[in-house]
């Protein structure tokens, strides 16, 4: 499993390229435009540096796993003589399918097409292809390069050696993977998005404030941060798609997203890749903090 191609070149999949990479892969990072790739690239680096300053790499191999990336704007170009594709674009199950269907028609037949996606099922997307044996999940979590977890979602028609496989190469990458089945929500997320979720319908009825509640978590739970600061980091778009697929999926009014997240979605408050959730992340906000920390 040398050659490794990216599909998206966002949060999750610069930093898959960025793993993969640091531990001596081939990676072809794949995206639409030249300036997502130029942005995935540059977040890359930025962290690159941080570990650098940190001790934990040397320039050296700074430089050593940038030199393994290569940018690609044509998928088709990307893909070829791949051992193996990690997908890792919008939590979106049409766009997902449709590149399922491209990655079908231009990889080798030997490639394993994985899919970093949070939710939607692999058993789904695997019909799409002419190979649904060599259809897997595999769900990193963000950061990707400092957290140890992979998800590894076998769909229905998922082959033991290509779960061996992507299990021993996660081991690797230093990741402990865990093998799980295939429903939605999988382990991870079937869990944590009904906590966000009722964090936010406890705020919704007005039972306590954000800090409040997080900090009720936080110190009272252990937890490292708090439901409504870590919905804000994984974006309150993705928790609803979460929430929509799980709640689609099982038919059942507990996976229901709160009132509250559906609108402040559609007024696009996402947390902060958007600047504002149940936070602010502003840079006005920002430079408030740091004028009083010299006041």
């Amino acid at each position: 499993m040398k050659n490794i191609a990216v599909i998206g070149a966002g949060t999750m999949g610069n930093g898959i390229a960025h793993t993969f990479a640091q531990f001596g892969h081939n990676v072809q990072l794949i995206d639409v435009s030249e300036e997502a790739l130029d942005r995935g690239l540059s977040t890359i680096e930025k962290n690159l540096d941080r570990m650098v300053s940190k001790e934990r790499i040397t320039d050296a191999e700074k430089q050593e796993t940038l030199s393994n990336i290569t940018l690609y704007t044509n998928l088709a170009e990307g893909v070829s003589d791949i051992d193996l594709v990690v997908e890792a674009a919008t939590e979106n199950l049409d766009l997902k399918l449709n590149i399922f269907r491209e990655l079908d028609a231009h990889c080798t037949p030997h490639t394993i097409l994985a899919t970093n996606t949070s939710s939607i099922s692999i058993t789904q997307i695997a019909a799409v292809t002419s190979r649904p044996e060599l259809v897997i999940g595999m769900h990193f979590m963000n950061p990707v390069p400092l957290m140890k977890l992979v998800e590894i979602i076998r769909g229905y028609n998922t082959s033991d050696t290509t779960t061996q496989t992507i299990m021993e190469l996660s081991r690797s990458l230093n990741k402990i993977p865990v093998e799980v089945n295939d429903y939605p929500g999988f382990v991870a997320n079937r869990i944590l998005m009904p906590m966000i979720n009722e964090s936010v319908e406890t705020l919704y009825n007005g039972v306590a404030g954000v800090q409040e509640i997080d900090t009720v978590m936080k110190l009272g739970m252990a937890h490292p941060m708090g439901p409504l600061q870590l919905a804000d980091f994984i974006g309150l778009d993705v928790c609803l798609a979460i929430l929509n697929v799980m709640h689609d999926g099982f038919k059942n009014p507990k996976y229901a997203p709160c009132p509250l997240l559906v609108n402040m979605v559609r007024a696009g408050k996402l947390g902060v890749k958007s600047g504002q959730g149940f936070y602010d992340y502003s840079e006005s906000r920002k430079a408030e903090k740091v004028a009083k920390q010299f006041s």
